[in-house]
């Protein structure tokens, strides 16, 4: 191979390289920071560029997207002296890809060490308990303080989220008896409100009970009341109407001498009954004059007839 020829394979590639540095294609959401002879010169935002060759150089490429940084796991010590383990999710955002270039040397590194040393500050105020309870304040004060510390790099601190809380094994056992402790609490006290309640609803359910009792019991007394009574009314007037119907009867025609046979024939027969039932009679002494004793009969029905206004007992 000829010097001409390893001249001119030089010369090809000098100039490739040239041509490669000349054309610049920056992608979306993406910056270039180019420096002019080692000194700062302009910001190439997404698109094609050209550049002067061996002058202009791309010092830095900023992510103009927004980032999350895992901040990773640290022991922190509670107000309470309990040693916690916690790590965390920063999100963050390139605003001024100038100062995110210049204003510090590794703005991800620096904000994670910000990040950590507040959670460390945040937590060592609260105890225990308070750090499952809190960690919305704990999240917002972490992003006041990154924020406010990295507004000079260009740098805009969006939220943090606080992943895992972890306390030692020891601690972790203590709170899972306290829990359960608590839960068996409340298992009682509901069981014994149910109990309370139940209680409750059986005496009602009596209550009720005996006074639907008593209302029947009360409402059946007083239908036999109102029963009897009617009995009574209606043998009463019964017999009012019968004894009515008898003085009429008396009072007619012929009457006189129906009743005279009537109370001949009820004299007899009782009589003759009285002769049955008996080893010894007792035989009036006028017992042959049956009339006389029919006459004085018929005398007193006679004089009974006689009285002004019968008192009849009036119907209902």
């Amino acid at each position: 191979m000829t010097a001409s020829t390893i001249i001119l394979i030089v010369l090809i590639i000098f100039i490739l390289i040239a041509f490669l540095s000349t054309f610049k294609v920056v992608p979306q959401r993406s910056v270039f920071i180019i420096e002019r002879l080692g000194k700062y010169s302009r910001t190439l935002d997404a698109g094609f560029h050209i550049l002067i060759p061996f002058i202009d150089k791309i010092a830095y490429k900023q992510n103009l997207k927004e980032q999350a940084i895992d901040v990773a796991s640290q022991i922190c010590i509670t107000k309470d002296n309990i040693a916690v383990e916690v790590d965390g999710v920063l999100y963050l955002q390139v605003m001024d890809p100038q100062k995110a270039s210049y204003g510090i040397d590794n703005y991800r590194f620096a904000v994670i060490q910000i990040s950590q040393t507040t959670m460390r500050s945040v937590i060592g105020k609260m105890e225990l308990d308070k750090t499952f309870e809190e960690r919305e304040t704990v999240n917002a004060t972490i992003v006041s303080a990154v924020d406010k510390a990295s507004e000079p790099w260009g740098i805009k601190v969006s939220r943090y989220e606080v992943k895992n809380i972890s306390p030692p094994q020891t601690i972790r056992d203590a709170m899972e008896k306290q829990m359960r402790a608590e839960r068996e609490k409340r298992a009682v006290i509901a069981e014994s409100e149910g109990d309370k309640q139940a209680k409750i609803n059986r005496a009602e359910g009596d209550k009720q009970e005996m006074i639907a009792r008593s209302e029947g019991e009360k409402q059946r007394k007083i239908n036999e009341a109102s029963g009897t009574a009617s009995e009574i009314e209606m043998v009463a007037i019964a017999t009012a109407k019968g004894i009515t119907e008898i003085a009429q009867s008396i009072n007619a025609e012929g009457g006189m001498n129906a009743v005279n046979l009537r109370v001949a024939e009820q004299y007899l027969n009782e009589f003759g009954k009285l002769a049955k039932t008996n080893n010894t009679m007792i035989v009036p002494a006028d017992l042959s004059d049956i009339a006389g004793v029919i006459s004085s009969i018929t005398s007193v029905l006679s004089k009974t007839n006689t009285l002004p206004n019968p008192i009849i007992p009036a119907k209902k």
